[in-house]
């Protein structure tokens, strides 16, 4: 059959399966229509019952839209005379017969991992490469080479496919590598969940993507499990987050919560800045234990006696008394907020006490305790001696002066203690969000009880509607009302819990990802840790790129503290993103930061080699916006990025501008631009066809920590780099060469190279 006929032929399955789709499609978007229709009348279990129903069929919408391009992108030819469809998700005829194998299926595992010296029984593995609803090509590894005919081999490849896809033009949003999967990457994919998987590799290797795969595969293979827990993926920044939020969806889950680490913190906003020196001190694990003496600060023992008046009575209690209190309260299991109540309790005890001695049938009322409880007086020592604490406000008072001084005196030095202070008006910085964090965990919500009372209500009512149930459908005795209520209870679908574990800071998730995991600080780590009880993580990034001041420079120095003894390594070695071209000039650099480090080998050459200008007379801001128009030429449909220091970044916003209008963007809204003009940190995770860097000079006299950002600058690109430069080109980067004719047209006076 020759390669047409071929295309032919999958061309006719490919339309059986989006037909197939189409039904899913409307049939759950009847039901939900249907649900909707019927309004929120009945009671509130049926209402509640009808809302969790629709949450259903909106996710199951969702997911049937999501994987609307490249449904199916692979077969497999087996041995055994079967053939096997692979893509996006499963699905099946009305008679239940499979049409189409779900990539993450054990029997889809063949077509990431068959090789001709480990075929897994397959005889042929074809890729078909589509656009929308069409096939328009197809590529076959044949294993059975002695079985091949003339016409076998005029559809073999051999890595077209993945080349393919590494050569298309970037849209600004980080695609899915479901069709291109590699072994190395597919092995990290389908491990096993328990403990910490620490996935390390180079810029390129595909370290987010593999990560993401992963959740959708873990959500597919441990769905029991996580559809009652959850799954977190933690970024490092909005724009990383923007870029990657197509991803999950176009694999089928909705059901994920993204964040970044100052995102975990409902209605706290990060807006402010601050000086790197008091961030880097924020991120020292001390903060832990001062945020433990401040807990401790608030809970007080008055030093003098404390009198509380009831009817004609006045009952005393003694510093003693209340210090007593306090130290059975420190015992509870509970946190502050709620270990207040067991405070109050054994307070409670003592008045009584002291109210027996006067009068012993009074105190035997059991009016008695309740009227004590709601008395003026008694609120106000235990407010006084146990505050309710809410831990934003308890964050924001500890950042002064005399509390400083007070708790922190043998802790942090006087000049540390200087730095931390704040106004009480300042806005949050993303070094305080752990701290808000951590005082949580110590304090926990101050309407805890509140809500607990809520809860249990609820729940009662659930348990009553449940024994309704059961005795109305003639099973009393058959079917236990109270699992009936519990198994009502966990219903909900993965979209609302994620809308559920987004919003409460105690949630405890089942896996949770972390990208670019080097940057993150020792007191972030304890936030995530809490989140994860069971330790089951996937954490990607690179030590060689890590460039805080708290950075990791080892994943033993952040993971023993946490993890220990439950955490291994796996690496990803081939670079898919960067040209050799470009990793050559990357690769110098990296030397400079770490001589041992190796970077990762690239798949692929580009054939253009990397360029520099010095500009002479002249603004390099507009040099550089002028190169970024001739990258965008060259790179038509895709994307370019203009990557400048802090200290260059507003000149050079300002240039773009001047010269491409509202094609400019910044920040998250650059991904959408046709130029995106970022610093280091926001493009980290991310990818561009081109990308132009501005004086790297400023990032090389910074020391270790400017040369990791110019390294991750420089693997950015996927095609062009062309680098701006005012002054001798540093010796590090003596492999760019001066631009050639295509750049003749820079309207700015330079010198080439």
């Amino acid at each position: 059959m020759s390669r047409t006929e071929e295309i032919a032929r999958e061309q006719e399955l490919v339309r059986v399966l989006y037909a197939r789709l189409d039904e899913l499609r409307d049939q759950a978007r009847a039901r939900l229509e249907d649900i909707r229709r019927r309004g929120a009348s009945g009671t509130p279990q049926a209402r509640s019952e009808r809302d969790a129903f629709a949450a259903l069929y909106e996710d199951r919408l969702a997911q049937l839209e999501g994987v609307e391009p490249g449904l199916c992108f692979g077969r497999l030819d087996l041995i055994a005379g079967d053939r096997l469809h692979v893509g996006r998700i499963g699905l099946a005829d009305e008679g239940h017969d499979t049409l189409l194998v779900d990539w993450r299926a054990p029997a889809a595992e063949p077509f990431y991992r068959a090789t001709p010296t480990e075929p897994y029984g397959v005889t042929r593995r074809r890729q078909l490469r589509t656009k929308g609803r069409v096939v328009i090509d197809v590529e076959d590894d044949v294993f059975d080479v002695e079985g091949l005919t003339d016409a076998d081999r005029d559809t073999l490849g051999g890595g077209g496919a993945l080349l393919a896809a590494l050569g298309e033009a970037r849209t600004g949003r980080m695609r899915d590598i479901v069709a291109t999967i590699q072994a190395e990457q597919d092995r990290v994919i389908r491990s096993e969940p328990a403990g910490v998987l620490v996935v390390q590799g180079g810029p390129g290797t595909g370290k987010t993507a593999v990560a993401l795969h992963r959740a959708a595969y873990l959500l597919y293979t441990h769905r029991d499990r996580l559809a009652r827990t959850g799954v977190l993926v933690i970024g490092p920044g909005p724009t990383f987050m923007r870029y990657i939020e197509q991803v999950l969806p176009s694999l089928g889950e909705t059901g994920v919560v993204l964040s970044t680490v100052e995102g975990l913190v409902p209605d706290v906003q990060a807006t402010g800045t601050e000086p790197v020196e008091v961030a880097a001190l924020k991120a020292d694990l001390r903060m832990a234990e001062l945020l433990e003496r401040a807990v401790a600060d608030r809970q007080r023992v008055p030093d003098v006696d404390v009198v509380v008046g009831f009817e004609e009575h006045e009952l005393v209690l003694t510093p003693h008394d209340i210090a007593t209190a306090r130290k059975r309260a420190r015992r509870s299991p509970h946190r502050h907020n709620r270990a207040r109540y067991a405070f109050a309790k054994q307070l409670l005890r003592l008045l009584v006490g002291r109210l027996a001695e006067i009068d012993p049938e009074l105190a035997r009322e059991r009016w008695v305790v309740r009227q004590l409880m709601s008395s003026e007086d008694f609120r106000t020592v235990v407010d006084r001696a146990w505050p309710r604490l809410s831990a934003p406000d308890f964050v924001r008072e500890l950042l002064t002066a005399p509390v400083l001084t007070r708790i922190a005196d043998d802790l942090l030095t006087a000049p540390e203690r200087a730095s931390l202070v704040r106004a009480a008006e300042a806005p949050w910085t993303a070094a305080d969000v752990p701290l808000i964090d951590e005082a949580w965990a110590l304090l926990g919500d101050p309407d805890e009880v509140l809500r607990a009372a809520g809860e249990r209500r609820r729940l009662a009512a659930d348990r009553e509607y449940a024994r309704e149930v059961v005795a109305a459908s003639g099973l009393r005795g058959q079917v236990n009302a109270d699992q009936l209520a519990q198994r009502y209870a966990g219903s909900a679908t993965l979209g609302v819990l994620a809308d559920r574990a987004a919003n409460d800071p105690d949630w405890e998730f089942g896996h949770v990802i972390v990208d670019e995991a080097q940057e993150l600080s020792p007191m972030a780590w304890r936030m995530l840790a809490r989140r994860c009880p069971l330790r089951s993580m996937t954490v990607v990034g690179d030590i060689a790129q890590a460039s805080a001041p708290w950075s990791a420079r080892s994943w033993a120095e952040v993971l023993d503290p946490v993890a220990p003894d439950r955490w291994r390594v796996e690496e990803l070695t081939v670079n898919y993103r960067t040209p050799s071209e470009v990793m050559a000039v990357a690769a110098d650099v990296l030397a400079e930061v770490d001589p041992q480090a190796e970077s990762p080998s690239s798949v692929r050459d580009s054939g253009e080699r990397p360029v520099a200008f010095e500009v002479v007379d002249g603004d390099p801001a507009a040099a550089a916006a002028s190169v970024a128009a001739v990258l965008g030429n060259q790179v038509a449909g895709g994307t370019v990025a203009v990557v400048a220091a802090e200290d260059r970044y507003g000149a050079v916003v300002a240039a773009c501008r001047r010269r491409f209008g509202d094609a400019v963007g910044t920040g998250a809204a650059g991904l959408d631009a046709r130029i995106a003009v970022l610093s280091v940190a926001e493009t980290k995770g991310l990818e561009f066809d081109g990308v132009v860097l501005v004086e790297p000079a400023g990032w090389i006299a910074a020391g270790d920590r400017g040369l990791r950002d110019l390294y991750v600058a420089l693997t950015r690109p996927t095609q062009r780099l062309a680098v701006v430069h005012t002054g001798a080109l540093p010796g590090v980067l003596h492999r760019l060469v001066p631009a050639g004719p295509a750049y003749s047209d820079v309207p700015v006076e330079v010198r080439s190279g």
